[in-house]
C-alpha cells in the first residue's frame, strides 16, 4: 500500500473512477508522492536505463545530427538548443562535449536550455552539467524559451505523457478507467465515455471483445506546440522513443520497477508508468503545423549517423575489455532485437530543410 495508492483509493471512493490519463498523471507527477517528484528513476540504482546512460556515443551522435541540422537550417545565430525532459542531464552533457570539439562555432551561437518541471531532477542535472562546455538555463515550459530559432531534442519524452485508453464493450468503445473492486482494490473498469469513430484504427470494427485502443490528446498537443514554434521561429526537432506507426489496436500501458515489469496498478508513485508512442499521430500533428517530418528506426538512425565508426575510433587504442563494452553498447542501442527496432526517431523541420540521416520508414 503506497501513500499515493491510499490517496487515490479515497479519491475514487469520493468522486468515481479515474481515466487512465489521470491515473498516469497522478502516478508520475503528484507533487508529494509522484514518481518523478520523489525518486531517482535512471540508471542501475533506479528502475530503468535510457540510451544516454547506456553509452556516451548516443549523445555524441545526437550532437552530430544537430550540428548538421543547424547547418541545413542556415546556421542561425544566436539560437536556442534545448532538451525537453532531460533526465539526469547525461544526454546534454555528452552533446555539449561533442559540440565543443566538432562544432565550436555552433556551440558559441547556442543558448542552452533544459525544459524541466521537477525541482529534484533540476538539481541532479545541475550536478551533471556543472563542468560542461556551456552553462545551461532551466525553464519549466517551452513557452519560456527565448524567441529565436529553436533546435530541440527529446529522448523518452512522449512515453511519459499521459494517454487515454478505450475498451471494446459490445458494439461500443468505452473509456477504460481505474476504479475499485468489491474489496476496495484498484482495478480497471469500463466507463460511460465513448470514442469518436474517426479516431479508431481501420481494423477496429472486427476487433474482439475487450480490445484496447490508445489515444493521447496530450501528446498531440505538446507536439503541436513544439511544431508551431519551429514553424514560426525556425529550427528543428528530434524525438526518440519506443513506439509504433499507428493507429493500432493493443494495450501498451506498462509499469517498470527495479528494472523489471510491474503490475500497472500495484505500486502507484513507486513505479514508472509509460506506454508506447504512436509516431504517426505525432508526425501528423507536426505536419498540420506546416512542417516536414521524417521517421526511422533508432538503430538505422544511429548507424547512419556513424555509430560503428565512433565505436571503432573509441576502441582503436583501448584494451579488450573496453572494446567488448563498446560492442555491447552498440548492440544494445542498435540491434533490432534490443532497442534498434522498438525505438524510433522522429525528425521535424520547416519544408526544404535537408536533415541528416533522413529516411522515410514505412511500417
Amino acid at each position: 500500500m503506497t501513500p499515493l495508492r491510499t490517496r487515490m483509493v479515497r479519491l475514487i471512493s469520493a468522486a468515481g473512477p479515474l481515466s487512465v490519463a489521470d491515473y498516469m498523471a497522478h502516478c508520475l507527477f503528484d507533487p508529494e508522492h509522484g514518481y518523478y517528484t520523489t525518486r531517482e528513476p535512471f540508471g542501475a540504482a533506479g528502475d530503468f536505463t535510457t540510451a544516454p546512460e547506456i553509452s556516451q556515443m548516443f549523445g555524441e551522435l545526437i550532437a552530430v545530427w544537430m550540428a548538421g541540422a543547424w547547418q541545413a537550417a542556415g546556421a542561425p545565430a544566436p539560437f536556442v538548443l534545448a532538451e525537453i525532459g532531460p533526465g539526469r542531464g547525461t544526454l546534454m552533457k555528452d552533446m555539449l562535449r561533442a559540440l565543443s570539439h566538432a562544432a565550436p562555432r555552433m556551440l558559441s551561437a547556442a543558448r542552452i536550455h533544459l525544459v524541466e518541471t521537477s525541482p529534484r531532477l533540476r538539481d541532479v542535472q545541475k550536478r551533471t552539467l556543472a563542468n560542461s562546455a556551456a552553462e545551461p538555463i532551466w525553464v519549466s515550459d517551452i513557452d519560456q524559451l527565448p524567441q529565436m530559432p529553436f533546435f530541440i531534442v527529446g529522448n523518452e519524452l512522449f512515453d511519459a505523457v499521459p494517454q487515454r485508453q478505450y475498451v471494446k464493450a459490445g458494439q461500443r468503445w468505452r473509456e477504460r478507467m481505474v476504479g475499485l473492486d468489491d474489496e476496495g482494490q484498484l482495478c480497471f473498469v469500463a466507463g460511460s465515455g465513448g470514442l469518436a469513430p474517426d479516431l479508431l484504427p481501420a481494423d477496429a470494427e472486427s476487433a474482439p471483445e475487450g480490445a484496447i485502443v490508445e489515444i493521447s490528446p496530450a501528446r498531440e498537443a505538446l507536439m503541436t506546440r513544439i511544431a508551431t514554434r519551429i514553424a514560426s521561429d525556425g529550427g528543428v526537432g528530434l524525438f526518440l522513443d519506443y513506439g509504433y506507426f499507428g493507429p493500432a489496436l493493443g494495450d501498451t500501458l506498462q509499469a517498470l520497477r527495479r528494472h523489471a515489469f510491474d503490475d500497472v496498478l500495484a505500486h502507484p508513485g513507486e513505479a514508472d508508468i509509460t506506454s508506447h508512442v504512436d509516431f504517426a499521430t505525432l508526425a501528423r500533428a507536426a505536419e498540420a503545423a506546416g512542417l516536414q517530418t521524417h521517421s526511422m528506426e533508432q538503430g538505422a538512425f544511429l548507424l547512419q549517423m556513424g555509430l560503428l565508426e565512433r565505436a571503432g575510433a573509441l576502441g582503436a587504442r583501448a584494451d579488450a575489455a573496453t572494446r567488448q563494452r563498446l560492442q555491447s553498447e552498440v548492440d544494445r542501442l542498435a540491434r533490432p532485437e534490443q532497442m534498434g527496432r522498438l525505438f524510433k526517431a522522429l525528425m521535424i523541420s520547416r519544408p526544404g530543410t535537408a536533415l541528416p540521416a533522413v529516411d522515410r520508414m514505412d511500417d
